[in-house]
């Protein structure tokens, strides 16, 4: 079995060592319990085998044999392997190399998931995206969540969850949580929306300005220095009251000026490094924290758990906060974060996803007397969408024929017909539509509808633009007994959300900007 273990872990891509895994060939049974997931080697990237476990005093080392379930060959010996083991985990194990931890969604449900100590996000990430038969878009995140703090941080691609929940000790109030974050690495693709002119220089070395497209690249390049600076609350823990003070964020760590807005040596001082600290935002500052407003983040010792050793501060809008955490961000992991944003497409040229089948069919039009093969794209599109409404206007009319043509059982399929849809939550309340976009990232077209709490017929459109939550109204308008929904007053009509969704991700019409991801929740 370590042998069949080994060559699916070097030599084949992910989905294939998925499928051989559970085909049998590197199964592994006797699980404590059925609810758990085994991970194993043969869903590990190369990332994962590189990163190790730190050791630290309330961890205790293991010596595994060569005959272990998870053989990882350790570069000092051959016939041993030494793994840290957390015991701040769920107790439950197989076998000594591996630990039992929980994941949570949205919902505070759970899954028991047994992993080796050198599993990484990307692989957790990965395994469920796999296990619920989610759309693998890259957005997928593992959280570290600390209720009792009021924190949460993403946590990075590349970092070790064994080593992250070592921290906590024996303290379960650590979770992790798995769901959607749409702004992990925006940055990348759209740095002059995360970084204002007003915001950013190059350092007093240099004496120079950059342009907000090249600070990506300075901030990756250890050779170059940029700058970020602006005015923060700062709270301060003897007084328990905040502070506004001009700070500056450089290579070698935060600081702020105690005389204005001056960068002398002797006017700054020293406020924190990343080292050994973690970027997290504050959930609900102002009630657990008194903050100014509720855009606060703070800076937390990797080695503390302790609310009096948080570092907080608290920006005055949430462009501003989303700037420090971004550049705080990149001044910690550099390169390591702009490896994890292409990796996935790198792998995805090297190894796609479909099959030769998928990749052989085209799209033909059988309309006219002889078929013919569309090649236009936009023609393509266009021809799908068409057979769509074609498809939904035959549903509703089977539907509505089976029972007397009255207009409200014809407007029956019309209202039903987008419940199973992703981006419909029901009856969520506009605080919980917030929160939602919020945690799944605010960028421009993150998007969710819902029912009206106000008009019980009607829906709500929420949708992220500039930072900022609109919420829109979706009217029903009735002619001559067919239902139709709008959102200007009837001037543009659909006859159904779905019609009306798959319009505005292609068209902006009266909304800021296109719909270009859904919030969506999952069962795990």
């Amino acid at each position: 079995m370590n042998r069949t273990l080994d060559k699916i872990n070097t030599s084949l891509s992910f989905r294939h060592k998925a499928e051989i895994f559970q085909s049998g060939n590197g199964n592994v049974s006797g699980f404590p319990s059925p609810a758990l997931i085994p991970l194993q080697d043969p869903l590990l990237t190369t990332n994962a085998q590189k990163t190790r476990t730190k050791p630290c005093e309330e961890n205790r080392c293991i010596k595994e044999e060569e005959e272990s379930c998870f053989p990882v060959p350790s570069p000092s010996s051959e016939s041993q392997h030494t793994f840290v083991v957390s015991e701040c985990l769920s107790p439950w194990t197989k076998c000594s190399a591996t630990q039992v931890i929980k994941v949570y969604n949205e919902d505070n449900t759970s899954k028991a998931i047994e992993v080796p100590p050198d599993v990484t996000a990307r692989d957790i990430c990965q395994l469920f995206v796999m296990k619920n038969h989610c759309i693998d878009d890259h957005s997928w995140t593992l959280f570290e969540h600390w209720t009792h703090l009021g924190i949460e941080r993403t946590i990075e691609d590349h970092e070790s969850v064994m080593e992250v929940l070592s921290v906590g000790g024996m303290d379960t109030d650590c979770r992790l949580y798995f769901r959607k974050n749409y702004a992990k690495y925006e940055f990348f693709k759209k740095p002059l929306v995360f970084f204002p002119d007003h915001m950013f220089s190059m350092s007093s070395e240099t004496n120079g300005i950059v342009d907000a497209s090249e600070l990506i690249e300075t901030f990756v390049k250890s050779s170059t220095c940029p700058e970020v600076h602006g005015y923060l609350h700062a709270k301060d823990q003897s007084r328990k009251s905040w502070k506004k003070f001009y700070f500056v964020l450089r290579r070698s760590g935060l600081y702020f000026s105690s005389k204005g807005t001056s960068k002398e040596p002797r006017h700054l001082q020293f406020f924190a490094d990343f080292t050994d600290c973690d970027i997290y935002s504050v959930l609900s500052a102002r009630k657990l924290y008194g903050a100014p407003t509720e855009f606060a983040f703070c800076i937390k010792s990797t080695k503390s758990c302790s609310a009096r050793d948080l570092k907080l501060l608290c920006a005055d809008v949430e462009h501003t906060k989303t700037c420090w955490i971004t550049a705080m961000r990149l001044l910690k992991f550099g390169m390591q974060l702009y490896q994890n944003f292409i990796q996935p497409h790198q792998k995805q040229k090297v190894s796609p996803m479909r099959s030769i089948s998928e990749n052989s069919l085209v799209a033909m039009d059988f309309s006219g007397q002889k078929t013919r093969v569309i090649e236009n794209p936009s023609e393509v599109l266009s021809v799908a969408v068409e057979e769509g409404l074609s498809w939904r206007r035959k549903s509703c009319h089977r539907l509505s024929s089976h029972g007397s043509p009255s207009s409200s059982q014809s407007s029956v399929p019309n209202i039903a017909i987008h419940l199973a849809q992703p981006w419909f939550h029901g009856k969520l309340s506009r605080e919980e539509a917030q929160r939602l976009i919020t945690q799944q990232g605010l960028i421009d077209g993150v998007f969710l509808l819902r029912d009206s709490q106000s008009s019980p017929k009607a829906f709500v459109l929420s949708l992220c633009h500039l930072q900022k939550i609109k919420h829109f109204p979706i009217m029903p308008v009735d002619d001559d007994g067919e239902v139709f929904y709008s959102l200007d007053d009837g001037h543009t009509r659909f006859t159904d959300l779905i019609q009306l969704v798959e319009f505005h991700q292609l068209n902006r019409g009266i909304l800021p900007c296109k719909l270009r991801h859904h919030c969506t929740q999952i069962t795990l």
